[in-house]
């Protein structure tokens, strides 16, 4: 189990740009594969996009691809989205886990909203 801490959330106009962050303290996320989540309001949980453990490796849903972008720093611990060129369909809570996830690491999320 691994606890998980997002941050770098907020309220930007459409076209914008927001980095996000997820730690973890104490905890290493070695060796696992992590990605970003999102749920919008009244929506289920969908991925967003995904960082192997040697940071080579990246995958992201098709709604984010060209915008976002996955990265890590191991010695850190800790894995960032940089999201530009925002839209107001983005908004959403975002989350950080394991990919695939795993619930026991589910943390509380960091909310984005994007504005028209």
């Amino acid at each position: 189990q691994v606890q998980l801490a997002e941050s770098g959330g907020g309220l930007v106009q459409a076209g914008g740009s927001l980095r996000l962050s997820c730690a973890a303290p104490g905890r290493t996320f070695s060796p696992y594969v992590m990605g970003w989540f999102r749920q919008a309001p009244g929506k289920e949980r969908e991925f967003v996009a995904s960082i192997d453990w040697s940071g080579s490796g990246t995958y992201y849903a098709d709604s984010v691809k060209g915008r976002f972008t996955i990265s890590r720093d191991n010695a850190k611990n800790t894995v960032y989205l940089q999201m530009n060129s925002l839209k107001p369909e983005d908004t959403a809570v975002y989350y950080c886990n394991s990919s695939p996830p795993k619930s026991s690491n589910w943390g509380q999320g960091t909310q984005v909203t994007v504005s028209s």
